[in-house]
């Protein structure tokens, strides 16, 4: 029976990929290490709390002792690590943060890991999980490999880049078993709403402005959350060791027309006049550092492990806003107290 350590489980890719391996594997024991920040929320996970193959234990990845002592009493056969600071705005407001978690805490699990394996390594894996904003930003034309010169803009993407590093050093200094992916932006249900879509979901449900940095003229390649969990499935049990894999949706939008798109789809859902929802987009002053445009070439992954988006954006969003528009007091409870203090500091008074 494989026992695997899922790291940042309560969050919004991490519960997706909880959800997906307890149930395709009962024969596996899945652990949740999460440390219940904002984004952390056990509700994201009661469809498969009680379920016998799981387990959470909420803790801090930045707590060598806890994760030392975590790696001995449970004896992991492989990691997933998804536990990150990941929002670009909060790493420019305190970057200290995003390097004590997404640095430290990724050494600590590399060094649990090492003495928890010793030199028997058969049957282990440790899958470290990154985001494209490592490589910096494209013009107009081109995609980001798995080759693309490291050339990050913001202290999250800085972070993540440090900890993808030291991951690839365990590898080629320990002979740790790693495999690394970077994937595009996630989108669907059970996402925090300090990202774009869910924001511009909550917003419009409660006719406020929606902010849109600069002209809303940077470009995102969009992926299905539950296609990247079902990735992270393939990478994890048939990866090959020391590889990295890009995860796309190949979808690009634009952020100004992304919104206008969940703005008529809103008004249809809500049974508002067609171009309601479009007269609350607000343009606020640009983020520092804004990166233009990302895209992902998948076909690494595509070619190697037969991994392919399964859903057209279009019909990705409704299902996401119909999930956003069903589940009104999940909304609640995670937009009350610290929510409203950030949103108000982040776009109010720009």
């Amino acid at each position: 029976m494989a026992k695997i350590l899922i790291t940042g489980g309560a969050g919004f890719i991490g519960s997706h990929v909880i959800r997906l391996f307890v149930r395709k594997y009962p024969d596996y024991r899945i652990v949740n290490l999460d440390a219940l920040t904002y984004a952390g929320n056990l509700e994201n996970l009661k469809d498969i709390e009680d379920r016998p193959n799981y387990t959470f234990i909420k803790g801090d990845i930045t707590d060598a002792g806890l994760i030392r002592q975590i790696f001995t009493d449970h004896r992991f056969d492989g990691i997933i690590h998804l536990a990150a600071e990941s929002h670009v705005d909060r790493s420019i407001a305190n970057p200290a943060a995003f390097v004590e978690t997404n640095v430290m805490g990724t050494v600590h699990l590399l060094n649990a890991a090492k003495a928890s394996w010793g030199d028997n390594f058969a049957g282990k894996r440790f899958y470290h999980i990154s985001t494209d904003e490592v490589y910096g930003s494209l013009g107009e034309t081109g995609f980001f490999t798995e080759t693309t010169a490291y050339d990050p803009r913001s202290p999250y993407s800085a972070s993540k880049a440090s900890s993808d590093h030291f991951v690839r050093a365990w590898y080629h200094t320990y002979g740790l078993p790693v495999v690394l992916s970077n994937c595009s932006n996630n989108y669907g249900s059970h996402q925090f709403p300090e990202k774009l879509i869910p924001l511009v979901i909550n917003n419009i449900k409660n006719m406020a402005e929606i902010p849109v940095y600069g002209k809303g003229e940077n470009v995102r390649d969009w992926l299905w959350v539950e296609d990247h969990a079902h990735a992270i499935d393939v990478i994890y049990h048939r990866g090959k060791d020391g590889e990295t894999y890009n995860i796309g949706g190949l979808n690009e939008w634009k952020n100004i027309d992304l919104v206008h798109l969940l703005c008529q789809i809103m008004d249809n859902k809500l049974g508002r006049a067609q171009g309601t929802s479009a007269k609350l987009i607000t343009f606020v002053k640009d983020r520092a550092g804004h990166d233009l445009r990302y895209a992902i070439d998948a076909s690494k992954l595509s070619n190697e492990l037969n991994w392919n988006p399964s859903i057209q954006f279009e019909e990705g969003l409704e299902k996401t806003v119909d999930w956003y528009l069903a589940n009104e007091e999940w909304l609640t409870h995670v937009t009350s107290g610290a929510y409203k203090n950030y949103y108000d500091q982040q776009y109010k008074q720009r």
